[in-house]
């Protein structure tokens, strides 16, 4: 299986360490927050990772290369003007291949052990779950009985940013800017998305109170 690392936002929440750094390159207890993936994803036996990215882009290729200092071969899908979630991963899809792929958000920080998302999946998606954070109360989608929908009861989780899709699931997609959202919905609407509920670490480094966060747990996890 192979993965994609989302790296093209922004991050203008992060400003004046993203007018000139590209986010996903940004450190946090020492480490670009890219690196921290990048080793997650070794460490789960993935060999072949997808990046995209846009905004200060060539920055990221610079520093990581062909990701063999990782033990890690890396391709990269520049987009130039970002083409959103769901446009990037389509714009990405040849590099990808037939086969389900990992997708992880490059501005999220975790402990998530991807080594079991490596089994097959059911469906067009499966999506990892978090409990809602401060920032989103109200959370994304139900998960009920290991599928995931778009509704209220019993209870809404949060989108961790980590997920395994299907290229099948962007068939019928052109290239250009869309949101991923949509297609997960209506692929829920006839039952192919499956989830399962992450309890570890996650954090959605998307301003600099939550960049501290990760520094804290950085500077005391073993």
């Amino acid at each position: 299986m192979k993965a994609m690392i989302l790296a093209a936002g922004k991050g203008e929440r992060l400003r004046p360490l993203t007018l000139h750094t590209p986010k996903p390159l940004v450190r946090a207890g020492g480490v670009p927050l890219i690196e921290y993936h990048l080793r997650a994803l070794k460490a789960a036996g993935f060999s072949e990772v997808v990046i995209n990215h846009a905004w200060l882009g060539q920055q990221i290729e610079d520093y990581l290369g062909d990701g063999h200092q990782f033990g890690l071969r890396i391709r990269y899908s520049p987009e130039g003007e970002p083409l959103e979630t769901g446009g990037g991963i389509f714009r990405a899809l040849p590099l990808l291949g037939d086969e389900p792929f990992l997708v992880v958000n490059g501005d999220i920080w975790t402990d998530c052990d991807f080594t079991a998302l490596k089994a097959p999946i059911h469906g067009l998606a499966h999506l990892v779950l978090v409990d809602n954070p401060l920032h989103h109360l109200s959370g994304d989608f139900a998960l009920v009985g290991g599928e995931v929908r778009d509704e209220s009861a019993p209870a809404r989780l949060t989108y961790s940013g980590i997920a395994v899709l299907h290229p099948k699931l962007f068939a019928g997609c052109s290239d250009g800017a869309f949101k991923l959202a949509p297609l997960l919905r209506d692929a829920m609407a006839k039952g192919q998305v499956t989830g399962e509920h992450f309890t570890g670490r996650w954090v959605d480094v998307g301003t600099h109170e939550r960049l501290a966060e990760v520094e804290q747990i950085v500077a005391v996890k073993p």
